[in-house]
């Protein structure tokens, strides 16, 4: 079965598929279809031989190419900008992403969730988009319908999410099928996680005609909502993540903690315990918190005492422009003056040894 005749895809060390947005200049058509920036240059082998027959046999090895904003990795760093691990990482270099992602924890959890997602997303609004020959709008949004409003027509062009997660489930989890191992279901188990969290945000819009607008007659269709959303939801199932260990019969997972439910298939899981990720370590993938920015009113993950790890912090202040004394002007403008602030930066200060710790 052949999604995307001529399309080359990314793929790194363990699993990382590149989504940029469609809307951007990575997409462009060629004459076996949608082509796609993401997959070429920068090599990396770690394709299997089902990644490629999606992709239209592409011999040799898959390659990767930072994600760019719209992408998932920038709602990761969103997701994680007041944390230690703020998923910078994976814009590091592909060693360093892989010590990240090498490891069972949420970190790692949350990467193959929101990566599985974020492929569903872009397939899907490609497909919706025209901008892909082997898929369109959703086939079967067609003729009337009802819901708690009345009697509506489907029309427009909704979301072709089932091809999205249709797609994503075979790329995305080809190479952990290989795999008969703990951390393959794992991973499994993420992926799907990240796939449902898109179509749970499915909405239906609609388009009223009719007398002076009067929902007379509705036209309706599907439409994503903003990965946002995903994101956000993705990232309570991060705090939520339930520890596992695999059970006897090596065929799916059981709780480490007899207290806690057992995971269901929206849940993220994970292994075992993350790092503290305070200093700058390359065999967990961390970056450490050296000079990184701490809110000194704070008490959650992003004060200085959580971030800087106990080591201090150093105080700058800078100054900086910033809109001041804005007044509504009907109609229909908000008109503001530039203003000089000066502001104090705290930055977590460095541990005694700041160079990389490596343990190999």
């Amino acid at each position: 079965m052949n999604f995307l005749p001529g399309i080359w895809w990314s793929l790194p060390l363990v699993l990382i598929w590149a989504t940029p947005p469609v809307s951007s200049s990575w997409w462009y058509y060629g004459r076996r279809g949608l082509r796609s920036r993401v997959c070429s240059e920068t090599n990396v082998r770690g394709c299997v031989r089902r990644q490629r027959a999606l992709c239209g046999g592409t011999p040799g090895h898959c390659s990767h190419r930072p994600l760019r904003g719209g992408s998932w990795n920038a709602e990761c760093q969103h997701q994680f900008r007041r944390h230690r691990w703020d998923c910078n990482a994976l814009e590091r270099g592909q060693r360093l992403l892989g010590r990240v992602l090498l490891r069972s924890s949420r970190e790692s959890a949350f990467v193959h969730a929101i990566s599985s997602a974020g492929v569903v997303f872009a397939i899907t609004r490609a497909c919706s988009q025209g901008e892909m020959k082997s898929c369109s709008c959703d086939p079967k949004k067609k003729g009337s319908a009802k819901d708690s409003k009345g009697h509506f027509d489907w029309g427009g062009c909704s979301d072709n999410i089932e091809y999205g997660i249709k797609f994503a489930r075979a790329f995305v989890d080809a190479k952990e099928r290989k795999g008969k191992d703990a951390r393959a279901l794992m991973n499994l188990h993420n992926n799907r996680a990240g796939r449902k969290a898109v179509k749970r945000f499915l909405k239906q819009e609609c388009k009223c005609h009719g007398v002076s607008g009067s929902c007379t007659l509705r036209t309706c269709w599907l439409a994503m909502a903003d990965f946002r959303k995903t994101g956000d939801y993705l990232w309570k199932k991060y705090n939520g993540a339930i520890q596992v260990v695999m059970n006897q019969d090596g065929t799916g997972f059981t709780v480490a903690n007899k207290k806690f439910k057992k995971p269901t298939k929206n849940d993220l899981v994970y292994f075992e315990s993350s790092p503290d990720y305070c200093i700058r370590d390359r065999d967990v993938g961390s970056l450490g918190t050296a000079g990184r920015v701490c809110n000194q009113t704070s008490r959650g993950m992003d004060s200085c005492e959580v971030m800087c790890c106990g080591r201090g912090y150093d105080t700058s202040r800078v100054s900086r422009m910033t809109k001041c004394e804005c007044k509504f002007h009907w109609c229909c403008a908000v008109r503001c003056q530039d203003c000089l602030e000066v502001v104090d930066i705290h930055t977590c200060k460095a541990p005694k040894s700041a160079g990389w710790i490596s343990r190999t």
